[in-house]
């Protein structure tokens, strides 16, 4: 059962932005599994784990975090809703910069980084509401709502599907610019139809048709396929 929706508005004590980045971090690590370790916070923050060690530490005292024994660490209530909120000022940033600002969808990753941790919750909201309170990102992740739910994205992954599988692909991953060009170049963005043809072995590339009725076809690397996300949209 998902959590109950946690009210994002309010006055509150801002957090720095290495508690925000953590938190996140915890975040989309824990979507994955329930606990996140010590070796994959570092490995997604890109620090050493005695750095790791430590905030944890510092962030299981603040009530933003809970250690399971042997295990690692999952959010609070508390460092959810923090969570949430930051990943909403990231996400409705990368749609305003690319449906208001013309930039494109490989260059927004990097610049609502920066953003996220400066601007205020009145700014985005005032963002969103110009948008017309976008539901995802142009990279077809979720955005969360001002009252703090969140999509669930239990999609399966293109590296699960079979050749004849007809699908619709649903979200991309954001944080690499040149992947984000190449999937652009062979027309894979969210929305768009796919017929997977054929699936190598072992996790290995994935070669799809792009589009209804279209003869072009182009292969996505078998890590990259793990981490894009699709949606049956006709049974075999």
């Amino acid at each position: 059962m998902s959590p109950a929706p946690v009210a994002m508005s309010g006055s509150r004590k801002r957090l720095s932005p290495s508690v925000e980045d953590y938190l996140k971090a915890v975040f989309a690590l824990t979507r994955r599994h329930e606990t996140a370790s010590t070796s994959a916070l570092a490995e997604s923050l890109g620090v050493q784990p005695s750095s790791v060690t430590g905030m944890v530490k510092r962030l299981a005292g603040e009530k933003l975090l809970e250690h399971v024994p042997y295990r690692g660490v999952q959010l609070t209530e508390r460092g959810r809703r923090e969570a949430l909120r930051i990943l909403r000022r990231h996400r409705v940033l990368e749609t305003y910069l690319t449906d208001r600002l013309g930039f494109a969808w490989d260059d927004v990753h990097d610049e609502a980084e920066r953003l996220e941790h400066a601007a205020s919750d009145r700014l985005i909201e005032a963002m969103a509401a110009s948008l017309g309170d976008p539901r995802h990102d142009p990279h077809g992740a979720p955005i969360p709502t001002a009252a703090g739910e969140i999509e669930a994205m239990d999609f399966p992954t293109l590296a699960q599907c079979t050749p004849g599988d007809r699908v619709t692909l649903r979200a991309v991953p954001d944080e690499d610019g040149d992947e984000l060009r190449s999937l652009e170049a062979d027309g894979l963005r969210p929305g768009v139809s796919l017929t997977v043809e054929a699936r190598a072995e072992a996790d290995g590339p994935v070669t799809v048709r792009v589009g209804t009725g279209s003869a072009t076809s182009t292969t996505v690397g078998g890590e990259l396929a793990r981490r894009i996300l699709v949606v049956q949209s006709e049974p075999r």
